[in-house]
């Protein structure tokens, strides 16, 4: 298993080769198509559009599809908005708990 340090470090690279390549303008699934290809170029294991379990009081109340999980250490969250707003960064952190 990588270190986190040099696993993120990797999934940085893969994400600005995509924005090279690609720019802004697409649609999140553009993104996510050619981020997983460019993550699993650099050895990486990719998941896409995994369930995640939501729980309420010890009780799971539903199911969140995650967009990339790489090496089920790193949950990718894709945004093709021109400026994350409080509630993106509110969804990213109740996946942790």
């Amino acid at each position: 298993m990588l270190e986190a340090e040099e696993l993120t470090y990797k999934i940085r690279g893969s994400i600005y080769e995509v924005y090279r390549q690609l720019g802004a303008g697409f649609l999140e699934q553009i993104y996510e198509n050619a981020l997983t290809i460019e993550l699993r170029n650099n050895g990486l294991k990719v998941e896409n559009q995994q369930p995640l379990n939501v729980h309420y009081k010890n009780k799971i109340v539903g199911k969140y599809i995650t967009d990339i999980i790489v090496e089920n250490q790193v949950l990718i969250e894709l945004k093709a908005v021109s400026r994350l707003a409080p509630v993106h960064e509110a969804q990213l952190l109740n996946y942790t708990t």
